[in-house]
């Protein structure tokens, strides 16, 4: 059986920093075809809609679509700060092949 997404303290603690919930958006997850592997990953500030899947914590949400959420089984959605700047990052078990832009994969 598949699990859904996990969510990192930290990209939580990133979202309440943010102040999204104040604003009274979550997180998107989304997976699109295209991309230099294939699919890419679209993640953004968002509403909640009604399909979405939850993911809480820290008062925050993260939102997975129903289409989108097979190809984040497993995944750990994560907050990364490095020289090259801080992101919000989804670390997938399901890809096979990835690019060196972090935001494209195939499976």
């Amino acid at each position: 059986m598949q699990m859904p997404p996990k969510v990192t303290d930290r990209a939580f603690e990133r979202l309440a920093e943010i102040g999204a919930a104040a604003q009274g958006q979550a997180l998107r997850i989304a997976v699109e075809g295209g991309g230099c592997s294939g699919f890419q990953y679209q993640i953004e500030l968002d509403q909640p809609a009604q399909d979405d899947l939850v993911l809480e914590g820290n008062g925050e949400k993260v939102v997975v679509d129903s289409i989108s959420l097979p190809y984040l089984a497993d995944a750990t959605i994560d907050f990364s700060e490095e020289l090259i700047g801080a992101r919000f990052v989804i670390n997938n078990p399901n890809a096979t092949a990835s690019c060196g832009c972090g935001t494209s994969f195939s499976m």
